[in-house]
């Protein structure tokens, strides 16, 4: 099957939809607990969505099983044919090679290693795919109905059980020549391990200000005397806490959000970006956005940054896998037309 263009620049796309107006895309965000997905028609309206657990799923064999249900059961609620699916979009928490299609590596998926997703998806479908990292997606939905709807130069940083980065320059997204361009998560800022993390586990930044970091923190200071809070809260919970002047929760709040300013300050100095999307759990967590931006009014920065809450939230891994399967349908529409005029 001819393998469908990815999209370039996402601002100059953002208006600019297929011609033909009939059939269907889908766009399908794979996560380590919920596999999502959701039908959209040719205008880019999401009719129809679903999703499903994959707690306990191992093997893209068996995610795939889920997705092939979920999308036929998408197809058969707008009583549709399969063949009315024009494109499909998925996005997988990883690298991702975007041109070959493949998911290289993922700690969330247990036992994805080179997975061909984007073939498997293709022969699943008989329809166009691409896939992409998720995160990326999410930047992708951002930048076309989101926070970020508009802007050329961006970063949609997704701070959630961890912690990963969609950049977008010049309206198109940079994955980098490795697929792993925004794996911030790895960065060395002041308070972090001063050595490198091996690339198969958690990154030094993500030990302490991703959502897990923020509990095993809260665990390693938790004492019955200390606290009368319980051991077993949550990041955005300890936040909540401490809101209220919580000593315990305060100084953990306030570790993360001056290391969250740092990271982001050294992105600003290498890129150049006025405006930083906060999505995930842990990054969408409004006293915490306040707090780093408070952080980062305070350092000298020749172009201040911005920092604003995801609006689109948990559908923005969607809206932008949706985004990129109507390019696809949209290029393979262009490629028959060209052949048809080329045959006449």
């Amino acid at each position: 099957m001819t393998r469908p263009q990815t999209s370039s620049n996402i601002a100059a796309q953002q208006g600019t939809l297929a011609v033909e107006d009939t059939g269907y895309v889908a766009g399908i965000d794979i996560g380590g607990t919920n596999l999502r997905l959701a039908l959209a028609d040719r205008t880019g309206t999401v009719l129809t969505r679903r999703a499903s657990s994959t707690a306990g799923v191992r093997g893209a064999d068996a995610v795939m099983a889920l997705i092939g249900d979920g999308v036929r059961g998408l197809l058969r609620e707008v009583a549709a044919p399969p063949g009315a699916l024009k494109a499909i979009a998925a996005g997988a928490p990883g690298i991702t090679d975007v041109d070959a299609g493949i998911v290289i590596a993922t700690s969330y998926l247990m036992g994805w290693r080179d997975v061909p997703l984007r073939a498997m998806l293709e022969d699943a479908f008989n329809a166009p795919a691409i896939v992409d990292n998720d995160v990326n997606l999410a930047a992708i939905g951002e930048s076309w109905v989101g926070a970020a709807k508009g802007v050329r130069d961006f970063v949609f940083l997704a701070i959630g059980t961890g912690i990963g980065a969609g950049i977008v320059l010049n309206g198109s997204p940079f994955r980098g020549m490795g697929w792993a361009a925004g794996e911030i998560g790895y960065m060395l800022v002041p308070g972090v391990m001063d050595t490198c993390c091996a690339h198969d586990g958690p990154g030094a930044l993500e030990s302490m200000i991703g959502g897990e970091g923020i509990q095993s923190q809260w665990q390693s200071l938790w004492r019955t005397d200390g606290t009368a809070l319980p051991k077993n809260l949550t990041a955005t919970e300890i936040f909540d806490q401490a809101l209220t002047g919580e000593p315990m929760a305060q100084t953990i709040f306030d570790q993360s959000a001056r290391m969250l300013s740092h990271a982001i300050y050294n992105m600003n100095l290498v890129l150049n970006c006025p405006l930083f999307v906060m999505g995930g759990g842990v990054g969408m967590h409004k006293g915490f956005l306040d707090a780093t931006q408070s952080m980062l009014n305070l350092q000298n920065m020749q172009t201040q940054t911005r920092l604003r809450c995801s609006t689109l939230g948990t559908d923005a891994q969607l809206m932008g896998a949706l985004r990129l399967a109507l390019d696809a349908a949209g290029s393979a529409l262009a490629r028959v037309a060209d052949e048809k005029v080329q045959r006449d």
